[in-house]
């Protein structure tokens, strides 16, 4: 696990938004977070990035309901994708105003 971890770490990839704008965008903190979460440092890695447990929970879901199609299973998707959105979008605006 150390070797993943230590791999991860080594190769993320640098945001251009913050390096040539100065200020985060969207994504950032997702590489770290998930780094976090192959550490075992769940609590971090919430902190870190918002929507990773809501994001990987939503890949969860499209990846059993391409083999298990369940009734519903778009309307859950996109329900997922409108949570997504929102906690994405809040974790930015408050990056954004709160430094």
């Amino acid at each position: 696990m150390f070797l993943i971890t230590k791999g991860l770490e080594d190769y993320m990839l640098p945001c251009l938004n913050k390096k040539f704008l100065g200020f985060e965008c969207m994504g950032c903190g997702i590489q770290r977070s998930v780094s976090l979460l192959t550490k075992g440092q769940l609590v971090d890695a919430f902190l870190m990035y918002p929507a990773i447990y809501t994001l990987i929970g939503m890949f969860g879901f499209i990846i059993i309901n391409s083999f298990k199609h369940f009734k519903y299973g778009t309307k859950i998707i996109t329900i997922l994708a409108i949570v997504n959105v929102v906690i994405i979008i809040s974790n930015f605006l408050l990056k954004l105003y709160l430094k």
